[in-house]
C-alpha cells in the first residue's frame, strides 16, 4: 500500500486572529506549533515513512511539515514547494476581521463569499479556482509519484487541501462545502493498483 497524507497546518496567528488569510504570509501560533508536534507524533506512532514532502510557499505550511519530519526524524525526504498548494487567494477580504467583513458587505454576502463553490470574493479566488490550480499540480506532478509507490505527505491550507479532498474522494461542490479540514489533523488514503482504497 502507498500511503497519501494530507495535512493542513497548524494554527497560524491569523487565524487566531479570525483575520481571511489567503496568500499572506503569518507565521504559526504556540497553538500551531503544538499541533504540528502532535500531528508529527502521531505519524510516527503509525510508522509513516515518506518518500516526498509537498507544500505551498507560506510558512504555515512550511514550518508545520519541518516540525512533522523532526518528529519523524526524517532527513533525506524530497522536498517540493509550488504556489499551486497555496490557500485560496482572497482578494479584497484579505487582511480583514471576519466580523468586519460582515459588517462592510452584510452576513450573507460574505458567506456567499466563503462558502459557495464558484463565486469568488472582489479580486480573489472561489473554491473552484482554487481546485483548477490544485488538481491539475496535483496530476501532474504527484499522483505519477504515487503510481511510483512513493508514499507522500502534503502540508498545504483548508482550501487547497479541500479541492484535493474533493477530487480524491469524487466529492460534489455540495458535499465539498460541507467538510472542515481541521488544522493539524492528518487526512491518509491508501493507494494501490492505481487508485485510492476509500
Amino acid at each position: 500500500m502507498t500511503d497519501f497524507t494530507l495535512v493542513r497546518h497548524g494554527q497560524s496567528d491569523w487565524n487566531n486572529k479570525n483575520l481571511f488569510t489567503g496568500w499572506e504570509n503569518p507565521d504559526l501560533t504556540s497553538k500551531g506549533i503544538d499541533e504540528a508536534h502532535a500531528t508529527g507524533l502521531l505519524l510516527k506512532k503509525q510508522s509513516k515513512i515518506y518518500s516526498y514532502l509537498f507544500t505551498s510557499l507560506l510558512d504555515r505550511a512550511i514550518n508545520t511539515a519541518n516540525i512533522i519530519l523532526e518528529e519523524l526524524d526524517l532527513n533525506g525526504i524530497n522536498v517540493v514547494r509550488d504556489e499551486a498548494l497555496n490557500e485560496r487567494d482572497y482578494g479584497e477580504l484579505t487582511g480583514l476581521n471576519k466580523d468586519d467583513a460582515r459588517e462592510k458587505w452584510g452576513e450573507d454576502q460574505v458567506h456567499i463569499w466563503r462558502r459557495s463553490f464558484d463565486i469568488p470574493p472582489p479580486g480573489g479566488e472561489s473554491l473552484k479556482d482554487t481546485a483548477d490550480r490544485v488538481i491539475p499540480y496535483y496530476e501532474n506532478k504527484i499522483l505519477p509519484l504515487l503510481f511510483e509507490d512513493n508514499n507522500i505527505l502534503v502540508s498545504a491550507h483548508g482550501n487547497s487541501l479541500r479541492a484535493l479532498v474533493m477530487h480524491i474522494e469524487g466529492l460534489s461542490p455540495e458535499e465539498i462545502l460541507q467538510r472542515e479540514i481541521a488544522t493539524g489533523q492528518p487526512i491518509s488514503y491508501e493507494f494501490s493498483n492505481g487508485k485510492f482504497n476509500l
